[in-house]
């Protein structure tokens, strides 16, 4: 029983957008994906960190999550910047259920059971500081943070584990609102996504205040997930 994390799989079965077109790292990603993936088992538990699919709507992401379906266990999903299909807890559990698709599960405003560990978290979201207090990334920012804060609170006193899609920190940038919550909360460790190529260098990995930070986005973990437990 293991449990890991990869995110930004960029699914393109039902669309026209194959990430292949970028090169380097993510020529041929798709055969990458079905071997690094080929790893889990029908007992562990898989966090999906956003960006899943480029399709707009659920029907056009069908051939996406049927792939996802196929990944053996349970699967949590995030919201990612990318993920234009995302609309309701209840119309995506009823598309599952319409499409056979079993063991997929939203990690919004909630957190789930892991062994020990609380699975905690959100999309998130970059701070702007340019961001006027009221506008639309304002906004969004402040519902990000409340979304966290409710997953944390959800999880009790189990420790935590925190997955997000947006870093909450890289070289040159933090977002303190998210920083002083994992604090709070006294979060184990952090996985996040959303990073690629040439921002790959950004990322900072490793313990700060207590908390452990890894980049999970699918290119820079050679498209095998990582084993957080």
């Amino acid at each position: 029983m293991a449990l890991y994390a990869i995110g930004d799989l960029h699914l393109s079965l039902g669309t026209d957008k194959p990430m292949d077109i970028f090169g380097g790292a993510w020529l041929g990603y798709m055969d990458k994906l079905r071997k690094g993936l080929s790893c889990i088992t029908s007992e562990d538990t898989t966090i999906l960190l956003g960006d899943l699919t480029w399709s707009l709507d659920l029907d056009g992401a069908e051939a996406d999550f049927a792939f996802l379906n196929a990944i053996p266990g349970r699967k949590i999903i995030l919201k990612g910047n990318h993920d234009y299909w995302w609309t309701t807890a209840t119309k995506f559990y009823k598309f599952c259920e319409l499409k056979g698709f079993k063991d997929m599960f939203i990690l919004n405003n909630n957190a789930y059971e892991y062994e020990d560990y609380a699975i905690c978290g959100t999309r998130g979201w970059f701070f702007e500081e340019d961001a006027a207090e009221g506008s639309h990334n304002d906004k969004i920012f402040k519902r990000e943070l409340i979304r966290l804060e409710t997953s944390l609170q959800q999880a009790g006193d189990k420790p935590k584990l925190c997955f997000l899609h947006y870093p909450p920190r890289y070289r040159g940038y933090e977002c303190p609102e998210i920083l002083e919550l994992l604090k709070k909360y006294e979060v184990e460790a952090c996985y996040y996504g959303h990073l690629h190529g040439d921002s790959h260098k950004l990322a900072i990995e490793g313990s700060f205040d207590g908390t452990d930070y890894h980049l999970c986005a699918a290119d820079f973990i050679d498209f095998c997930p990582i084993r957080v437990k």
